[in-house]
This record gives structure tokens, C-alpha cells and sequence, in this order.
């Protein structure tokens, strides 16, 4: 397996330089080697502009010891010192050629492991089992599942948990309601429940109108706390119905999370009297209105007065505080995860920061541990407001994955060499990837419009551009009636092929400001402009032409089948599916 990007390699070779002349100490990134823009340059070097005031030299001193003292002559083939202390990097052709030609057997496409792996646990879609899922849990599924493949992929060990609401007053009306439908503890009954947003209307109209459900509904909420086994054994007919409502949208998206991955409420509800007695046995707590508190430090409201997080409410109640308490402390500690991430929308940032600074002061937190919230913006109508039905609603997260595919079977309509069951499952990968590359493509903090016609649009940043781009160039490869193999002499002597060489040669670069930002925006910029590079790249420099040479056209073949391994696998990490023809 090839290791790391060439951008931290030449940052790697400009540290050296530096330290035998000038006996400074930095690292590969703090060289700040980047790609370049200008026409027959391949990187920049930035660093002597930072270091100059630092070691009290000038920047193009500064750049000409490192230029002095770079030992690369077998990957540089050239270097120049430009404007006020800026280095120009060209790469050799025959380095460029070897790198590209082993690259074709290496299926990570030189991303490495990582050397010392963590253990990640990570809380996303987290749907309320009471309803079905809407519009609102879409980004949370998309964005925790695709971060869960690029951490994965890395090396990282990564533990996914759908902390799920499944506990608390509404199921006492809801466990009520499904008695008056004939429900019993036993599972004798066989229906089930068609819609269970129009269920869960129904309890609550009855526990608004009928004082006796409303009566039976309070006294069965004590009965669940309270473990009385045909009560729990409702719950859990509830839940298991509940979950095949939500199973259905993860097998539509192509999203990995299972029932062993659910975390409900109803685990953390024992654990919450432990993490309270704790909290105030560290004194750490206060009273508060009959509430117990704790005021992290630096937690302020707009007149100045301390922000309280209420881990146990006056009447002796638990809310969300409480839960996240304990489901931190339960991960870091039980479960010895290093690394806390929460992919929740962001008006939930202040929470989680008071959280976090809870666990610290607990010590449920070290420095050993990292806690994030990775938070995300809103999914927007044309009106620029949260997306909403024409009557004014959630829009079910099922209906609109279902009308994607829909939309996107229009597309595949005309390819008539596929068949029936091959067109459905294009049409399958073209909607679902359309949706969440519109999701992933943007930078998950900002807003996004949600658009039918942009997302499925055939040229721009959007999936169905990759994934056509991806189906011509495995056309040319079947045309060619042999893949190249590896060692095959790659030459990308052509500015489109260097170019398009350059481009492959970042994707390590691409996965590791990724996973290390948790923008999976990254990889969706990266393999945008890789396909950008290919058009151009197929444009410019015939392939299968009769009058291209034979060593030409295994070269050229080299980069066409590398740039669909890279695609195919860019694809793969944001959950998105690369079918062979479109």
C-alpha cells in the first residue's frame, strides 16, 4: 500500500531542509505545502512567509536555505523562489509516472492507516420511536454514517449508537391506546400498525379528551417505570413496531445502523440516580427551585447570571441533561471510547458544550478524551424555510427517499440495453445518492436549499455527474477489452494527464481533512474536481483512437482506471453507490 499524500511528503523533505539549515524544528503540515494553481507548477511551499519574523530573516532568505538544503532530487524536479518568499514545487515526470503506475494495485488509493487508532463512539439519527421519521433526521442519518465510513476507513475503531427515544410519559398514553387496538402482551395479535404518526394522534387526542384514558394512560407510565413485566412487555411490542418503521428508511438510504446499534432512553433511565449521586458527591451540585444543578464555568445568560444544566427536575423527574450525562459517562468509561461525537442539528451547540464541561469537572473527561458536538444546519424549501408539506408538516423521510428514486427512474427511463430489474436499481443508487450527495456536498454547518432539479441535475457538483462520469470511463475500460494492469508505464507528459495525475494524487489529502474537520464535504469537493479533471483529460487526449500510440494509450488507460477506483471508493466512504452503467 502506497502511504500518504505528496503534499505531506515534500512537507516532510522542506522540514528536513530546515532544521540542517537554520536548526528549526516544524512539522511536515506546518511546511504548508499546497497545491498550485499556476500553469506548470505542481505545489507551493508557504512556509519561509510564516517563519520569517519568526527567525528574524527575511522570507526569500528564508526560502532559499530550504531550497539549498532539500534533499528530493529523486521526487523534485525543479524548484523556483517567487514574489516575497514563495517556493514552486514541479514534480519529476518519472516519480509522477511510478507513483500513479503502483497506485493502480492499491485498493485504499494510497490513503494509510492510521498509526495509533482510537475508539470512536458516535450518536447519530436518533429518531423518536413514538413517530415516524421525517425530513428533520435526514442529515443527522446521512452525515454519522458517512463519518462513520471515512473514520472507519482510516483505522479508527467506530462504535455507532441511535440514541433513540423510547421512554418517558407519551408511552404510558401509547401502550393504553395500543390495548383499546386489541394489543396484548403475549403477541397474539398480528396487525400492525399502518402509520404510526396517525397512531400516535389518535392516543393523544383520546388522553386530551378522555379524562378515564387520560387516568389509565398516567397509571401506566408507573407501571413502566416501575418494571411490571406485562407493561414492559407492551413497551417493548411498541418499540420492535416502532423500529420496523425506521428500519425500512436506513434500508432505503443504504445506511448501516441496526437494532443492536439502538440505545434508547429506556437504557440510560437505571443509570441516571448514579450519575446525579456522583455529580453531587463530587459537590458539584446545587438547588435551585427545587431542582438540582449544576452551573458549569463560563455558562452565562444574556443579563450575566449563571446557566444552570438541570439534572434532576423538581418533581424528581429526569430530562435530557440527565440522559446525556449519563450517556457520556457511560461511553467513556464502560465503554473506554476515546472519542465522543454527537451529529445533532445546531441550536443543540450550547447544550452539549455545558455537557461536556460537566463530564470535566465529573473527570468522566480527560485529556485523554475528545468530546464534539458535530453539529449541522437546516434542510431548506424553496422559500428559504425549513422544509415543510404543502399543509404545513413534516415531510416523512420514507415518502421523500421513495419520490427520489421516483424522480430518478425518470432519468434511467430511456437507457432501454437495461433491463427492468437493472433500470430499478439504477434508478435506486441515482435518487438515494442524489439526496445525500446534496446533503454531504455543502458544509454541514451552513443551510442548504433543498432542490429536486439541482440534485439530480446531470452536470455541476452533484452525484449523478460522478457516478455518469464513473459509467464512461468503465465504458471506455470495457472497450479497451483489457484493464491495465499494475507497473504498466504511466507518462502524463500532456498538461490534462498531469493535471488529472496531480488530482489522484490528493485523495489521501482529501479523506484525511475529512476525517480530521468531519467534513465529509471534503471528499465530495475532491472527487468533483477529479471528475472535472477526467472531462477535460478525455477532451484532450484520445485514448482508444486508432493513431494513439500503444504506450500512449496504456498510460492514458492507467489514468482513466485509476480515477474510477477513486471515484468508485470516494463514492463508497459517503455511502453512496457507483453503479456500472447509468
Amino acid at each position: 500500500m502506497l502511504q500518504g499524500d505528496v503534499g505531506l511528503e515534500l512537507g516532510a523533505r522542506i522540514a528536513a531542509a530546515l532544521r540542517t539549515a537554520l536548526d528549526v524544528s516544524i512539522t511536515p503540515e506546518e511546511a504548508l505545502i499546497r497545491p498550485s494553481g499556476r500553469a506548470g507548477v505542481d505545489y507551493q511551499c508557504n512556509v519561509a512567509m510564516s517563519l520569517a519574523k519568526r527567525l528574524g530573516r527575511q522570507p526569500r532568505e528564508v526560502a532559499a536555505a530550504a531550497v539549498e538544503h532539500l534533499a528530493a532530487d529523486d521526487l523534485v524536479a525543479s524548484t523556483e523562489i517567487a514574489g516575497p518568499g514563495f517556493v514552486n514545487i514541479v514534480l519529476r515526470d518519472d516519480w509522477l509516472g511510478a507513483r500513479l503506475s503502483a497506485l493502480l494495485a492499491d485498493p485504499r488509493a494510497g490513503v494509510p492507516e492510521v498509526d495509533a487508532p482510537r475508539r470512536f463512539a458516535i450518536d447519530y439519527s436518533s429518531p423518536n420511536l413514538a413517530k415516524e421519521m421525517h425530513v428533520g433526521h435526514l442529515r443527522s442519518s446521512i452525515i454519522g454514517d458517512a463519518l462513520l465510513r471515512l473514520i472507519r476507513f482510516v483505522g479508527h475503531e467506530v462504535v455507532p449508537h441511535n440514541h433513540v427515544g423510547d421512554w418517558g410519559t407519551p408511552f404510558g398514553m401509547l401502550i393504553e391506546h395500543l390495548l383499546d387496538e386489541g394489543w396484548t402482551a403475549d403477541g397474539s395479535q398480528t396487525h400492525a400498525i399502518a402509520d404510526l404518526n396517525g397512531f400516535y394522534q389518535q392516543a393523544r387526542l383520546k388522553f386530551d379528551a378522555d379524562a378515564d384514558f387520560a387516568d389509565r394512560a398516567r397509571r401506566r407510565v408507573v407501571l413502566l417505570q416501575g418494571g411490571d413485566e406485562a407493561t414492559l412487555a407492551l413497551w417493548q411490542r411498541f418499540v420492535d413496531e416502532s423500529t420496523r418503521h425506521f428500519e425500512e428508511v436506513y434500508r432505503l438510504l443504504g445506511i448501516s445502523l441496526r437494532r443492536e446499534d439502538l440505545y434508547g432512553e429506556s437504557f440510560y433511565n437505571p443509570m441516571l440516580d448514579d450519575t446525579v449521586t456522583e455529580l453531587t458527591a463530587k459537590g458539584l451540585t446545587e438547588l435551585s427551585d427545587g431542582a438540582v444543578c449544576v452551573f458549569p464555568p463560563g455558562f452565562t445568560n444574556r443579563e450575566g447570571e449563571r446557566l444552570p444544566l438541570i439534572v434532576r427536575k423538581s418533581d424528581g423527574g429526569y430530562g435530557y441533561p440527565a440522559t446525556d450525562l449519563a450517556t457520556a459517562r457511560y461511553w467513556a468509561d464502560d465503554r473506554a471510547a476515546t472519542d465522543l461525537l454527537y451529529v445533532v442539528g445546531n441550536p443543540q451547540a450550547q447544550h452539549f458544550a455545558m455537557v461536556f464541561a460537566v463530564c470535566e469537572q465529573a473527570g468522566w473527561l480527560t485529556e485523554k478524551h475528545r468530546a464534539e458536538h458535530v453539529g449541522f444546519g437546516s434542510i431548506l424549501g424553496a422559500d428559504g424555510k425549513t422544509i415543510r408539506t404543502r399543509a404545513g408538516g413534516s415531510v416523512k423521510l420514507v415518502e421523500l427517499l421513495n419520490e427520489a428514486v421516483d424522480r430518478a427512474s425518470a432519468v434511467v427511463a430511456e437507457r432501454t440495453e437495461l433491463d427492468a430489474e437493472a433500470r430499478a436499481s439504477v434508478a435506486h443508487a441515482v435518487g438515494i445518492g442524489a439526496v445525500k450527495y446534496a446533503d454531504l456536498s455543502s458544509d454541514r454547518e451552513k443551510d442548504y436549499v433543498f432542490s429536486w432539479d439541482k440534485m439530480l441535475a446531470m452536470d455541476g457538483n452533484t452525484a449523478v455527474y460522478l457516478q455518469y462520469a464513473n459509467t464512461r470511463i468503465l465504458s471506455i475500460l470495457r472497450k479497451a477489452e483489457s484493464r491495465p494492469e499494475p507497473g504498466t508505464p504511466v507518462n502524463p507528459a500532456d498538461p490534462a494527464e498531469r493535471a488529472l495525475a496531480l488530482a489522484l494524487l490528493r485523495f489521501p489529502a482529501a479523506v484525511a481533512a475529512a476525517v480530521d474537520g468531519l467534513a465529509p464535504h471534503r471528499i465530495c469537493g475532491h472527487l468533483y474536481e477529479l471528475a472535472t479533471a477526467f472531462s477535460a483529460f478525455y477532451e484532450r487526449c484520445p485514448i482508444l483512437a486508432a493513431d494513439t500510440p500503444e504506450d500512449v494509450r496504456g498510460s492514458r488507460l492507467v489514468l482513466a482506471a485509476l480515477t474510477s477506483q477513486v471515484l468508485t471508493l470516494g463514492l463508497s466512504l459517503l455511502g453512496i453507490e457507483a453503479p456500472e452503467r447509468l
